[in-house]
């Protein structure tokens, strides 16, 4: 990441860094007779539909829903799932063919054909959810199902990121019988067609995941059963899998237990910990309804004043990574415009900005952060953020805070001069680490319009399949992202599993969203 001494591993892959107890080690045959393997996290669905999800859900989503394209195991590029194979059939990537895989059926014995499949799509557009992925589907001109087994995607433009989309859990093939084609389905009830099926759901609580028999994709199941345990906070969490009431935990650990998850000691006997490369990342949005976060003198100030470093070291223990740039370091197109712009923080500067906009008072600003998304830290990175403004004697800062589920409406509506959001990435691509946050519509609810971006640089970039050679349209759309500050990066995060040393997998079981493929995971029969 921004460790300068040491190279980034691939996002697909989880290393190790600390192996516990002498024998933790994620690789070995598995055995699915002794019991679920119950896995323990903090990012619970907010919804069992996928087109009312851009979020977290994905998690429980990529494990009871099929996509057409999805990662295997090491993979960064997708590759056919539901899908028996999918392509480009024209020159200008307008076109794009999939071939179903025969004999496909949801979990009920539905029959999933190209018609489902058109079906899952068309109802996303036409439902359009405030917090759904309608979004991804911006290139996406119509559907057209042929026949029982084939697919064509028509695109309004060239989209050489399309594949991706179709392999993010967001566009997750549904049973029109079960899911109408105008409206959200009300129930917890799931008919899916992924390697599991949802047994037992208890929102916020549990999921309980058995096999699906009828399942035809690349996922080969390690276990028989998984069990989904969903915790508000990282510490219960921990307690939980030091007393063996969970297997594994892969999402919302704090820093402060990772720190001590990572020593060799006696109350790590038995434990593991792997960390790997992870592209998630933590940013500021400027609300442009505001009156003060609307002047671009403030928000250049505050990218002056905040500093990364301090948040990476003193809140996160150096489990995350300062971040100078909307796409994290580890994906083509990676710059450090922030930083070449701004530099080390210098309230003196900042001060200058401010002056210079004819801006001589303290600035109040009113900072929100949601209290169960992100982690445990999350009320502390926003105390540091006030104390790092405040001491600049620049800023007043007020902070204000909610649950998710309300914090969500919150911003959708622009109630926030300032908020802190959380991105795990659709798919790694730098596309994604832009284009979900400008536009008109777009994923923070929050209208940015920029015409360079939106009109020139994503559509040229997306005419090249060949990602490599976009680099100069991501550099420059980062520089005018950097120009505004209308979005202010903070850190990156690292990628961690902690578990038992009994389970094998989890090395394997990060697909390049750090979503958790529960299907790798498995107990091991011998030593």
């Amino acid at each position: 990441m921004f460790n300068r001494k040491r190279s980034l591993r691939p996002v697909a892959a989880i290393a190790s860094i600390g192996m516990v107890a002498g024998c933790g080690y994620f690789s070995g045959s598995g055995s699915d007779d002794q019991g679920p393997i119950v896995v323990g996290t903090t990012s619970a669905p907010s919804t069992l539909d996928p087109a009312a999800s851009w979020d977290g859900s994905w998690e429980l989503f990529r494990n009871i829903y099929q996509t057409l394209l999805a990662y295997p195991s090491g993979a960064t590029t997708p590759e056919p799932d539901a899908a028996k194979s999918c392509a480009f059939t024209d020159t200008t990537n307008r076109a794009y063919r999939c071939e179903l895989r025969a004999g496909l059926t949801f979990s009920n014995g539905d029959k999933l054909d190209a018609q489902a499949v058109k079906h899952s799509f068309d109802r996303i557009r036409e439902i359009n959810a405030p917090s759904g992925p309608a979004g991804l589907l911006g290139s996406l001109d119509h559907v057209q199902a042929i026949g029982d087994r084939e697919v064509v995607f028509r695109l309004n433009k060239a989209d050489a990121t399309f594949p991706f989309v179709l392999a993010t859990p967001a566009m997750s093939l549904v049973d029109p019988k079960g899911y109408p084609a105008d409206a959200l389905r009300k129930d917890s009830g799931v008919i899916g067609s992924g390697p599991y099926k949802l047994q037992d759901y208890q929102e916020g609580k549990s999921a309980r995941l058995v096999r699906n028999e009828r399942y035809k994709g690349f996922a080969d199941r390690r276990n028989g059963e998984v069990t989904i345990r969903y915790f508000q906070d990282s510490a219960p969490m921990v307690k939980a899998l030091r007393d063996k009431k969970i297997d594994v935990t892969y999402r919302g650990l704090a820093a402060d237990d990772i720190v001590a998850l990572g020593r060799k000691d006696a109350a790590n006997k038995g434990l593991q910990l792997v960390e790997g490369a992870g592209t998630d990342i933590n940013y500021l949005v400027f609300n442009p309804k505001d009156p003060w976060a609307a002047k671009r003198a403030v928000r250049r100030a505050v990218a002056q004043v905040v500093d990364r470093t301090a948040l990476a070291h003193t809140i996160y223990k150096d489990t995350v990574e300062p971040l100078y740039s909307m796409v994290p370091q580890g994906l083509t197109g990676h710059t450090t415009p922030y930083f070449d712009t701004f530099g080390d923080p210098d309230p003196a500067k900042a001060k200058r900005i401010l002056t210079g906009a004819g801006i001589d008072e303290p600035v109040p600003l009113t900072l929100w952060y949601t209290t169960d998304r992100y982690g445990s830290e999350t009320a502390l990175e926003f105390k540091e953020l006030k104390r790092q403004l405040e001491d600049s004697g620049l800023f007043t800062v007020t902070l204000k805070s909610r649950p998710w589920k309300t914090y969500v409406v919150g911003y959708q509506k622009g109630e926030y001069p300032v908020f802190g959001r959380g991105w795990f990435p659709d798919f790694p691509d730098a596309d994604n680490f832009i284009a979900p946050f400008v536009g008109e519509q777009n994923a923070l609810g929050t209208p940015y319009p920029s015409k360079e971006i939106t009109a020139t640089l994503l559509p040229r970039s997306r005419q090249e399949s060949d990602r490599g050679q976009v680099v100069k349209d991501f550099e420059q759309a980062q520089r005018v992202l950097v120009d505004d500050a209308r979005l202010l990066p903070l850190w990156q995060g690292k990628a961690y599993v902690a578990a038992s040393e009994d389970i094998s997998g989890g090395e394997r079981a990060l697909d390049p969203s750090t979503i958790m493929m529960m299907w790798e995971l498995s107990r091991k029969t011998s030593w």
